[in-house]
């Protein structure tokens, strides 16, 4: 990965550079990313370090068209085989992948495609990523929705059709608490079927409450699992510890949520190693408990405001559509999501092959449904975007692409009774 990428200095004020400075410059004044802060959770769990042992010994250069070969002929695809599946040496044999990949996705899935939308609800943050839109150092439009739009922009979701919807805020518990993110559940539950959150990682008990608000599943990227590029990226907040994110799923699963979902950012470290420790993540963890539901999902980078030397093209979509095979005959049973950083052609493609669930009327900006749901502009005060999207479509846009592909669109795939 190319650092120049991460060169945001000229955004920067005076203060903000010279802050930045001295945490490059000066280890005393910065925190290793491997130490707890105060009030961080810790638990008793062997899966990181099962991940990270897996990861730091894959030499994918090693698997030859042999290797790939062989994890094809397998009815069950080991780690082992998985690591070939991710492997240079399988890129020739896409097309086999992704017969085998869809008849896995048509075995466990049928064809069905899940429909979701993202809704931000704040994007104060306290952390310093340098790839992120809401770092605290990006001189950006912040917002933080009162309860009252946050209802306003649930109504106007919710009466275009949508069942499902994924709560967001920024990294920031001061501008965005756990009370705050559990009165926005409360509500969520009154105007959708399924709730989730996006959302920085908590403890245990703070899970547990959140579920019991009405939260239903949670989501964490790890953004990449190399520890070493991590701290590069990640250079002060409470984000820059890296064990206590790694962690998160397992702490939301010990409060009690359904599901938990996985990512790593591909195009922050090598893409392949991460790929292996998102899925091993999954893996491990689904034999530690085996009734929670979990998911993948494969973002890439996307430009950001005021930076636009990201470069979302460091992963190709071939290497992405090798991953999503990869992922899909490793972890049959697991759901597989593509969001809207991907263009609709692609989204269109993928769901007939790896991916089971999408999203649509997405929006990253904060108060912007009215807008967006409407076509016209309005009078209220908007948060400027996370990132970029590159597939816009509204949900009826949607539901009608995957109609037409022969799949069948699904708004809701579970009922409290």
């Amino acid at each position: 990965m190319d650092d120049r990428f991460f060169v945001d200095s000229e955004y920067l004020s005076p203060q903000a550079l010279e802050k930045k400075h001295r945490l490059e410059t000066d280890p005393s004044v910065r925190r290793s990313h491997m130490e707890y802060l105060p009030g961080m959770e810790r638990i008793e769990s062997d899966v990181c370090a099962n991940v990270i042992g897996q990861m730091e010994a894959y030499d994918y250069a090693r698997y030859t068209a042999k290797d790939v070969r062989t994890a094809l002929e397998h009815e069950t695809c080991s780690v082992e085989d998985f690591k070939a599946l991710l492997s240079p040496a399988a890129e020739p044999f896409l097309e086999q992948m992704a017969q085998r990949a869809r008849v896995e996705t048509s075995r466990h899935f049928g064809n069905t495609v899940y429909l979701f939308t993202p809704l931000y609800i704040a994007n104060y943050c306290e952390n310093y990523c340098v790839y992120c839109g809401f770092n605290c150092y990006n001189h950006i439009n912040r917002m933080k929705l009162t309860i009252e739009q946050i209802e306003k922009e649930m109504k106007i979701i919710a009466d275009s059709g949508m069942e499902e919807i994924l709560l967001l805020t920024g990294e920031s518990r001061t501008q965005s608490g756990v009370d705050y993110i559990g009165e926005a559940c409360r509500l969520a539950r009154n105007y959708f079927r399924m709730v989730g959150l996006e959302i920085y990682p908590v403890n245990t008990d703070e899970y547990r409450y959140l579920h019991e608000c009405g939260a239903d599943y949670v989501t964490v990227f790890q953004e990449t699992y190399d520890a070493e590029r991590y701290e590069k990226l990640h250079l002060f907040g409470h984000k820059r510890v890296w064990p206590y994110r790694f962690d998160a799923q397992e702490r939301a699963l010990m409060g009690g949520m359904r599901g938990v979902a996985f990512s790593a950012l591909l195009g922050l470290s090598d893409f392949r190693k991460d790929a292996l420790a998102s899925a091993l993540h999954v893996y491990y963890l689904q034999r530690k408990y085996p009734y929670a539901e979990m998911s993948l999902s494969c973002p890439r980078l996307r430009p950001i405001i005021n930076n636009d030397r990201i470069d979302p093209l460091d992963v190709h979509q071939k290497q992405l559509c090798q991953v999503l095979c990869a992922y899909r005959i490793f972890l049959p049973f697991v759901g597989i999501t593509v969001s809207s950083r991907e263009s609709a052609a692609f989204r269109n493609g993928i769901v007939k092959i790896a991916a089971t669930k999408v999203s649509a009327g997405v929006s990253t900006g904060i108060g912007d449904h009215e807008r967006k749901y409407s076509g016209k502009e309005t009078d209220g005060a908007q948060g400027d975007e996370q990132f970029e999207i590159d597939d816009g479509r509204s949900l009826n846009q949607m539901y009608r692409d995957i109609a037409e592909e022969g799949l069948q669109p699904v708004l809701n795939d579970y009922l409290y009774v």
